[in-house]
């Protein structure tokens, strides 16, 4: 259950006016990141997700091996519980993203997102998958890593969700190597924290409820990699699903239809 006590309102406003400032902080820096080389994106976007994470009082753990980064990058495939899992696995490990479109029209966030290179995806087209895997396989080949939501929703961090391929034929193509990332949020008591699921509610309430946490213990383990060669996109979810259910001891709730992934899932 969600908690019942948290911070009183002069706290949260502090939290709140601190994390603005260091989003507008956020869209300026994102301007310099293209001028700059991709071992300075990554330092600058790493210290700039931790401190979002510092603001918000959200303690970052990180468990297993980190897949190096080559010339070549790497998929990173992971459960989705909230928009917040974006930014503990920036402050893990330099990624880009897979995301809606419609966040490409947010105020200040959509900004950020265009200019830190977001790949955005019309989720109720499915001819739009092949472009994204293509342009997938093409920040693969420039030396990035890329994060996919394959359950192309968020949850309560209960269960897990079908495991969607739609969006994996681009490791497929690249014969990259795909990592398995767990992210599980809990209290400071090891129970599950509620808060953080970004479900039934709008991205400001989202915001407030995490606001309101004295303080979020959040996971991120990063299961053994997998060689993406001699397999199909459905091999690679099922093996990604498993290892992620078995990390987190979820049951997988399955499902028939493939839908693109996208992240965050919309919500009405």
């Amino acid at each position: 259950m969600m908690a019942t006590t948290g911070v009183n309102k002069l706290t949260r406003c502090v939290r709140f006016i601190r994390l603005m400032l260091h989003i507008l902080s956020g869209v300026l820096q994102s301007f310099i990141l293209p001028h700059v080389s991709i071992s300075r994106q990554n330092q600058m976007t790493c210290n700039w997700a931790q401190k979002f994470l510092r603001i918000i009082r959200v303690q970052l753990s990180v468990d297993g091996g980190l897949p190096a980064c080559g010339p070549q990058g790497v998929i990173l495939v992971a459960n989705h519980i909230s928009w917040l899992d974006i930014l503990i696995i920036l402050a893990a490990y330099p990624v880009r993203f897979v995301a809606k479109a419609e966040i490409s029209t947010w105020p200040l966030l959509g900004r950020l997102c265009r200019n830190a290179e977001t790949l955005f995806i019309e989720r109720e087209k499915r001819s739009d998958t092949l472009r994204i895997n293509q342009q997938i396989d093409s920040v693969l080949k420039s030396g990035h890593s890329i994060v996919i939501f394959p359950e192309g929703t968020t949850g309560n961090g209960d269960v897990l969700q079908h495991f969607h391929a739609s969006l994996l034929q681009s490791a497929v193509t690249a014969k990259a190597l795909l990592c398995p990332v767990a992210i599980r949020y809990s209290n400071c008591d090891d129970s599950r924290n509620a808060s953080v699921a970004y479900v039934n509610v709008t991205i400001l309430q989202s915001l407030m409820h995490i606001l309101a946490e004295p303080k979020i213990c959040a996971e991120l383990i990063f299961c053994e990699s997998v060689p993406s060669a001699d397999r199909n996109r459905r091999e690679l979810a099922r093996l990604a699903e498993k290892a992620i259910a078995r990390t987190l001891s979820l049951n997988v709730v399955h499902t028939a239809a493939e839908i693109p992934s996208g992240l965050p899932a919309e919500r009405t």
